[in-house]
């Protein structure tokens, strides 16, 4: 190899270096470089990145899992032992929220995601609150659903009720 070949090759490391960054950026996700904590549901192994709000605990997703992220409505719920805990009701894309409701049971927290949290942000868009409950009401008929296909009908009952009551939030 010559000289003058491997000068030509140093010349291009300006080019090559940002693309591969982009490149090992986008494989390991955008989350991932931003620091976000990923989690893992314990029966299906669906990855995701849970809202701050619902604290630490085993937390399971009810909704599509695609890539082996949770994707689309759905419904992230904690458990406390035996008892149910805080839920997340919303959109996830790539396994990261979007938009959507934390149930405290004292109270909700709605919005999109940002900060690591769900509503976090200090002056929040009314619309983007309205629009959260709404989502978060079809992530509720969803889970009713998917409990009604397996003959769970005090479940699905439990979140059709839920979602009338969320769907109340947005009056």
């Amino acid at each position: 190899m010559t000289a003058g070949r491997v000068f030509d090759g140093m010349r291009r490391l300006p080019v090559i270096v940002p693309i591969a960054l982009t490149a090992t950026l986008c494989s390991h996700g955008i989350a991932a470089a931003a620091g976000l904590q990923w989690s893992q549901d314990p029966g299906s192994h669906c990855k995701f990145v849970a809202p701050s709000s619902l604290t630490s605990g085993p937390t399971f997703w009810i909704g599509a899992c695609v890539d082996g992220k949770a994707s689309g409505e759905g419904m992230l719920r904690r458990r406390d032992g035996d008892m149910a805990g805080a839920a997340f009701f919303g959109r996830m894309k790539d396994g990261v929220p979007e938009i959507g409701v934390v149930d405290l049971g004292e109270g909700y927290k709605a919005g999109s995601f940002s900060d690591g949290d769900i509503g976090g942000q200090a002056e929040s868009d009314p619309q983007d609150r309205i629009d959260a409950f709404r989502i978060t009401a079809e992530a509720a008929r969803l889970v009713g659903a998917k409990y009604a296909a397996e003959k769970n009908a005090g479940s699905a009952r439990h979140y059709e009720e839920l979602a009338k009551t969320l769907e109340q939030q947005t009056d």
